[in-house]
């Protein structure tokens, strides 16, 4: 719609009425209330008109030329109203298109026929923040451009006339323009933060280790002295100091022991507070482009934290001391050192063996396993479907086949484990054989005494000790190793959320510039060049064949997945850069496959958040017409829904997605065949539902193949094969169907006629 410059000149005479302009004397423009009229009807009519663009214009640069105040403008208003030029009106899609489809569609079978209530037009006037967009032509809105960025004062929906709002969802007001989001979540920084825990906690286990081994000393050292000096001075005195000092020493231990077992607790549990959020976060960001597969890394974070309890890693904790040992047997006597330290030689060759002979069996065992889990869940989704079809037996043989694969490489690996722990342990009894009988051989040589031998018998187990327990926990570290790694590898790869800068709440513009999917690893091109714009307020049907990618467009426009190439822009912005709980909040969203979540009807009428007033979940179950459904359970909003969706039917889950989909006072809302489920009377509050959503002047795309919801947009995008068939005015379109069957729609067969 154009309006051309008004000149600063005095109207004709021959008006009959004139509507006087206040100008302000502020530097933001704030168009003023309407001058009074003659007759009450003219008043009425004038405070609900817009102020044509050359009027703003000309003010505004009044008001940048003059700070005094500006002279008076008077516009001629014959009949008290304003009319943009014949030629340019848009009929109201509600009144005037019915005839006509009835019209050009006569040939097609009956279809339920939805009453809609006549709407009257209505037109808001409200203050546009700084001057008012450029027109341009070609574009189906506005461009802003060189904005003056001011505060907005309005709340989230929509704000008063004296520029508060009422602090609800996403409505057309905003908060502070340049208010940053929080935070950046970054997976790499949390990755790091969480090691930088176990890094933190694993010095002080390690000096906690360092105390309890010194302490284990004490036991071989008593064994000496007791056998050197007590038992040839037979003193009692020193027996009992010696016993007293050993207890202590022991008691000491078990406290240390027990300490650092609480230190692994601890860091175990505050490893999966650090980054529990971040992967959960990442793995839903990861499933945009995935299978949802990395949702098992969850259970990864859980085999991480428990080998961080286990006594595999105390053994690996244990194994730096060695030496500690190892000097001892040889402060001993230098030939029991060297047979302590050819068998550490021979052990650290043993697990090196066994990691190359059982590395590649374990790798097979978790993949297998993971395959296996990811069937599970999908039993666990499908469950009524399994049943109903009696497929368990199918199901249970693909879960079967991946296990029975994971079962097979464990056992291999295990096989080969427990050989080379077998191995192991050989070495070190046969060590301390060695270590006795050559411990004896060099008492009756009489280089060392009884107490000694024993002595350095303990100490070499001691030292031998760290060495079999990681080999026979060898197949935990695997598992935990490679846990860490899908767990690393998924926060590195993930997306740094960058700070959005927090624009002003949108108001419905949809921009959809020539975006191409190319789902990977696939090389099938689902959608080719889609391009298309809606201004605020206007709603668009989408309609096409079966894979003609409906749905995945849908998806896209709300951001569920991102395009291989192009852009869709809300408001100007692409999707990419809103911040994005500022875009989830202004947007609704019903996908095809409805799906609720565990809780009441409220929690899932309000997309879970316990931070909302009780008026804005009723506000959405009343604009999405499902309030008296709700109100004929006998809990009324507090009703309980199980994951399944019971006790509500198919139709009902659908009419409170729905409500969900237009709660908080969204500016776009996708529905994906939002009547699928629905009966006579679900379509009819739909279809009221779509007029009421036109009137709060939200932008609706809807996605159905039913001739009933035709009737209730603006525009239709045909799709066919990925790619825009036709797309423009509802009754264009439908003219067009009727008389080009060779529209590529239904298989190029007889493009389908919706009419009465």
């Amino acid at each position: 719609m154009r309006f051309f410059p008004l000149r600063n000149e005095a109207p004709s005479s021959s008006a009959r009425n004139q509507v006087q302009l206040d100008l302000p004397k502020p530097k933001a423009f704030e168009p003023r209330q309407l001058g009074d009229h003659s007759t009450a009807s003219s008043s009425k009519a004038a405070k609900e008109l817009p102020l044509p663009q050359a009027v703003t214009e000309g003010v505004d640069e009044a008001a940048s030329e003059e700070r005094v105040a500006p002279p008076q403008i008077e516009v001629a208003t014959p009949k008290q109203t304003i009319l943009p030029p014949k030629a340019e009106r848009l009929p109201d899609p509600a009144i005037e298109s019915a005839p006509a489809v009835e019209t050009a569609m006569r040939d097609v079978s009956p279809v339920p026929e939805v009453k809609l209530p006549e709407v009257k037009p209505e037109i808001e006037m409200k203050a546009h923040p700084g001057p008012l967009p450029r027109t341009i032509d070609s574009e189906p809105g506005p461009i802003k451009e060189g904005e003056r960025r001011v505060r907005d004062g309005g709340g989230g929906n929509g704000g008063d006339d004296d520029g508060k709002g009422n602090g609800g969802g996403g409505g057309g007001g905003g908060n502070v323009f340049h208010k940053r989001s929080s935070q950046p979540l970054n997976f790499a920084a949390s990755l790091r933060n969480g090691m930088i825990v176990i890094r933190r906690n694993m010095l002080i286990v390690m000096a906690f280790t360092l105390a309890i081994n010194v302490l284990v000393l004490a036991i071989p050292i008593y064994l000496f002295q007791i056998s050197d000096r007590v038992l040839t001075s037979r003193s009692i005195d020193t027996l009992v100091m010696l016993t007293i000092a050993v207890l202590g020493a022991v008691i000491l231990q078990v406290i240390l022991d027990a300490v650092r077992r609480f230190i692994l607790m601890r860091t175990a549990v505050e490893l999966e507070v650090q980054l529990g959020a971040p992967i959960l976060s990442a793995a839903a960001r990861a499933s945009l482009h995935g299978t949802g597969r990395d949702y098992q890394t969850l259970s990864d974070l859980q085999q991480l934290r428990g080998f961080i309890t286990s006594g595999t890693l105390i053994a690996f904790l244990d194994a730096p001391l060695m030496p500690l040992f190892i000097v001892v047997v040889f402060m001993v006597h230098p030939s029991l050192g060297v047979i302590v330290l050819t068998c550490c030689a021979i052990m650290f060759v043993i697990a090196y063996l066994n990691q190359k002979m059982t590395a590649q069996q374990f790798a097979e065992a978790n993949s297998f396993l993971g395959r296996a889990n990811f069937h599970l869940d999908s039993m666990a989704r499908n469950s009524q479907i399994i049943n109903a079809l009696a497929m368990i037996p199918e199901a249970v043989k693909m879960w079967g086949r991946e296990t029975s694969g994971s079962l097979k490489a464990q056992v291999a690996a295990q096989d080969r484990n427990i050989v080379f722990s077998g191995l192991t342990k050989a070495c070190r009894l046969v060590t301390q054989v060695t270590l006795l009988g050559w411990g004896a051989h060099l008492s009756l040589a009489g280089d060392l005494t009884g107490g000694m031998v024993i002595a350095a018998s303990i100490v070499s187990g001691r030292a031998l000790a760290p060495i079999e327990g990681a080999i026979e926990g060898w197949n935990q570290f695997n598992h935990s190793r490679a846990a860490y790694g899908r767990i690393k590898q998924l926060l590195l790869n993930s997306p740094l959320n960058f700070p959005r800068l927090r624009l002003p709440n949108p108001e419905g513009r949809l921009d959809v510039e020539r975006i191409l999917f190319v789902p990977p690893p696939q090389k099938k091109v689902i959608l080719n060049g889609i391009s298309f714009s809606l201004s605020k307020g206007e709603s668009l049907a989408v309609i096409g064949n079966s894979g003609s990618g409906k749905t995945t467009l849908g998806k896209m426009l709300v951001g569920s997945i991102l395009p291989t190439s192009g852009n869709v822009r809300l408001d100007l912005m692409d999707l990419r850069n809103w911040d994005q709980r500022q875009f989830g909040e202004s947007i609704g969203y019903l996908p095809q496959d409805v799906q609720l979540f565990p809780g009441t009807i409220k929690a899932n009428i309000c997309r879970m958040r316990d931070d909302v007033e009780d008026q804005l979940v009723y506000e959405a179950a009343v604009l999405a017409d499902v309030h008296e459904l709700i109100a004929s359970f006998s809990q009324g909003y507090e009703t309980v829904v199980a994951a399944d969706g019971s006790p509500l039917s198919g139709g009902q889950k659908q009419r409170i997605a729905l409500a969900r989909a237009f709660f908080g006072n969204p500016k776009f809302v996708v529905l994906d065949e939002p009547n699928s489920n629905l009966d006579t009377a679900g379509e009819n509050a739909l279809a009221r539902a779509l007029i009421h959503a036109k009137k709060q002047g939200i932008t609706t795309v809807t996605i159905t193949q039913r001739p009933a919801l035709l009737q209730c947009v603006d525009k239709i995008l045909v799709l066919k094969d990925g790619s825009v068939a036709m797309f423009g005015e509802r009754m264009e379109v439908l003219k067009a169907m009727s008389t080009r069957p060779s529209d590529g729609i239904n298989g190029g067969q007889q493009a389908p006629r919706i009419g009465g």
